[in-house]
């Protein structure tokens, strides 16, 4: 039987806005119901911000409703002015449709389309905006929105005094357009989003009730942020995305566990499924004991193993212990090269193809001269690839992991000069 998700996410701090909060409750524990979030192909790949509604369609889906993922080919053309301070650059149509089709593949192994009439629906809004004509679109959805009300939204009032394109300002009839289609098609009567997009979404249940006179509602999600002002999901590597080619599993592994004590529990309740009595048992117990760190190896195990998988978290641990053993000479090609592209890294351009390990320690800054890189190697105190340097005529080819000491990590790529 489908239950409400309401007081879970109330629960789990997962709610910023809600339309008719107890009409909704109500309407979701009558029937299963049709609940939809929409993803605009600005990228070739969603990041781990985007993670907070996809989880919550699977919070949906896991309670016995239908999930939609809308897939923005069509509004990606135009850009939603939503959070942003001037006008979008728009991308060539080819590539807003490359985008779409990555992100349509990536969204598939958080939901299960398989699950009878509950079974999460995959849909391209360019299906139907781009068959749209003026005329009856004015006449018939136009008509419906008042440009006082448009104005007054915040996604496009924060705009007014840099600027705002009419094909911005227009966003929010397509998103509205959007829902009304789900609608119709679909029964969708829900729309999810982050805090945002609070102004698109209600504009969307206002014209399900214009035209149709059926009820329709709105749920945003809060924006992630951090307890130290900076912004989530950015690591000095820049955005944490989901695509491993861009963010790796070990960066992502990573990005998790330096969470601080501030953010991990409220993480935990955002970014991962564990049911919330064992996430206090876990405070607790961080609480008792917080130089360990358990709070953090708990996020940054099931909120990657959600995205990547079990096999790639173990690979991640073992990488991580590696680095943290100095035992860098187990790891596998493949996991060197996932190491090196989470740590700070210096290329160094070489004529032929290879530079003096003394050189390397030089330009990384781990030395501040060739004397010191040669004492420095007389003490041990180097590795290359887990490997202790013993003379400073080494030279070294390609990318390399060096170790000073037991902690300072850098990588070195030798490129041709």
């Amino acid at each position: 039987m489908p239950t409400s998700v309401l007081p879970e996410f109330q629960q789990r701090g997962l709610v910023a806005d809600v339309t008719s909060p107890d009409e909704l409750g109500v309407h979701l524990a009558q029937a299963s119901r049709t609940v939809y979030v929409g993803f605009d192909p600005t990228a070739d790949s969603l990041h781990v911000g985007n993670l907070v509604p996809l989880l919550g369609l699977r919070r949906f889906q896991l309670a016995g409703h239908r999930p939609i993922v809308l897939v923005g080919g069509g509004t990606g053309l135009i850009g939603d002015p939503a959070g942003k301070t001037g006008e979008r650059a728009l991308n060539p149509e080819e590539h807003v449709a490359a985008f779409a089709e990555r992100l349509k593949a990536q969204v598939r192994p958080f939901l299960d389309f398989d699950r009878g009439s509950r079974a999460a629906l995959l849909v391209d809004n360019y299906e139907w905006l781009s068959k749209l004509e003026v005329i009856p679109f004015l006449r018939d959805v136009g008509k419906h929105f008042g440009v006082g009300a448009m104005i007054a939204r915040e996604s496009v009032r924060a705009r007014l005094s840099t600027g705002i394109s009419f094909t911005e300002f227009a966003y929010q009839v397509l998103q509205a357009y959007d829902f009304l289609s789900l609608n119709e098609r679909y029964g969708c009567t829900i729309q999810m989003g982050g805090s945002d997009q609070w102004g698109n979404i209600t504009a969307g249940t206002e014209l399900i009730r214009k035209t149709r006179g059926a009820d329709a509602f709105g749920l945003t999600l809060p924006l992630v942020t951090k307890s130290d002002g900076t912004k989530f999901g950015k690591t000095e590597s820049g955005t944490v995305w989901l695509d491993p080619a861009r963010t790796s599993a070990y960066e992502m592994y990573q990005s998790w566990l330096n969470t601080t004590d501030a953010d991990v529990l409220p993480y935990l309740k955002t970014f991962t499924f564990l049911p919330l009595a064992d996430i206090e048992a876990l405070a607790r117990r961080v609480a008792e004991a917080p130089e360990k760190r358990e709070a953090q190896r708990v996020l940054a195990r099931e909120a990657t193993q959600l995205v990547h998988g079990a096999a790639a978290v173990t690979e991640a641990e073992r990488i991580s212990q590696a680095l943290f053993s100095g035992d860098v000479a187990s790891l596998s090609s493949r996991e060197l090269d996932a190491a090196l592209r989470a740590i700070p890294s210096t290329r160094v351009p070489a004529p032929n193809g290879a530079v003096l390990v003394t050189d390397a320690l030089l330009a990384t800054g781990l030395a501040s001269s060739k004397r010191a890189a040669r004492e420095l190697i007389a003490t041990g105190a180097i590795q290359v690839n887990g490997e202790r340097v013993q003379d400073a005529a080494l030279e070294i080819t390609g990318k390399a992991l060096i170790r000073k000491g037991k902690t300072t990590y850098v990588g070195v790529e030798v490129t041709p000069a």
